[in-house]
């Protein structure tokens, strides 16, 4: 059996700060998409007051932030099921759901892909358009949905990143209630993963798909309530769904601070109203900046990142590379399927950050090209 390759993905200011001979701290991270205004201040009191739970073991189901959860997206706490993060969630649907053959909308998130080699599985594409801005080609999907076969190969799931990483793209709640449908009618899994539609709520399915049989719905707490250190993501589903994930997972899989500081955040309605607010506004300005650079495109974008293909010439491996001696980390995004040699995503940070962010890039590009 061929050995998998490891796929690299950001966030990793560890490795950054041994190379650069640098501490963490002094890492500038645009390669991970986290809310620049950090997690809530009721996290941080929540965390100090429950000090005294780290010489218990977790609660195994997780039971207050399922109840916190339930009451967030007015449904019944046995339709979520809460994962040491999205990606444990992810690694377990093949096992419970059965799901051989996958469908994967590229380009995107690269652990759908891995996750169900991994099982054994099967992976195939469909690809979005350059020209149509990567939008969703729902039409496409939804053609190949109802003949269950993408390039003459048999599918039985669906996972489709809403909206969508690296290119920001969401769907409207009109066009993925078509293709809830159509899984439910033929009898095919659709996974949709939210993980970043804190940032376009209006885009959201939740909680109106938690009802459709053959559709989950994946949520993480890493971006929005920045979380990423703790490691808590749930999914949302039909209760027979929801036993059949549970049933895959470890026990123990989601520490005592992460659940506490989960129910924390949730319960932070005005953190995250200002978290918002700040997204709309520092999006907005900071994609003003970036259509300055010469020779750049951005994509529109509903989630806290943009992705940006360099000018004619460049290479988004070198132009990384420039960034991270400075202590700037961008994602790479040329190795990507479906995206260009050229793509680099980067996340919005704070004002200041991105700033000094633009004023690299503007320095780098204004090189010429060796």
């Amino acid at each position: 059996m061929p050995r998998l390759k490891a796929h690299l993905h950001g966030g990793d200011i560890y490795g950054a700060a041994r190379e650069l001979n640098r501490d963490p701290a002094e890492i500038l991270d645009f390669s991970a998409s986290i809310n620049p205004l950090g997690p809530s201040p009721r996290v941080w009191k929540a965390i100090t007051e429950s000090r005294h739970l780290l010489s218990h073991y977790p609660d195994p189901d997780c039971w207050d932030l399922r109840q916190a959860l339930a009451t967030f997206w007015h449904v019944d706490s046995d339709q979520i099921v809460v994962g040491n993060g999205s990606t444990e969630l992810i690694e377990a649907l093949s096992r419970a759901l059965g799901i051989h053959r996958l469908l994967v909308v590229q380009p995107t998130f690269a652990e759908y892909a891995a996750a169900m080699r991994r099982a054994g599985g099967q992976a195939t594409a469909l690809y979005t358009s350059r020209r149509d801005q990567h939008a969703m080609p729902i039409d496409r999907l939804c053609r190949v949905m109802e003949t269950g076969r993408n390039n003459g190969r048999s599918i039985d799931g669906i996972v489709l990143c809403h909206p969508n990483s690296p290119t920001g793209q969401a769907c409207s709640t009109d066009d993925v209630a078509r293709l809830g449908g159509i899984a439910r009618r033929r009898g095919l899994w659709l996974v949709i993963d939210e993980a970043f539609a804190d940032y376009c709520p209006e885009r959201s399915i939740l909680p109106h798909a938690a009802s459709w049989s053959h559709v989950i719905v994946l949520r993480s707490m890493t971006k929005f309530y920045a979380l990423p250190g703790l490691r808590v993501g749930y999914a949302v589903a039909t209760p027979t769904v929801v036993r059949r994930l549970r049933r895959q997972l470890p026990p123990w899989s989601v520490s005592v601070m992460g659940q506490v500081a989960a129910v924390a955040a949730l319960n932070d309605a005005s953190h995250a109203r200002k978290s918002l607010q700040f997204m709309v506004r520092e999006r907005e300005r900071l994609k003003q900046l970036l259509a300055t650079l010469p020779g750049c495109s951005v994509l529109p974008t509903h989630a806290n990142y943009f992705l940006m293909e360099l000018p004619r010439g460049r290479h988004a491996r070198d132009m990384t590379e420039q960034l991270r001696n400075e202590g700037l980390l961008v994602r790479d995004c040329s190795s990507v399927p479906g995206c260009s040699a050229r793509s680099i995503r980067l996340a919005v940070r704070s004002q200041q950050d991105n700033d000094q962010l633009i004023a690299s890039l503007s320095r780098l590009l204004h090189r010429p090209v060796s």
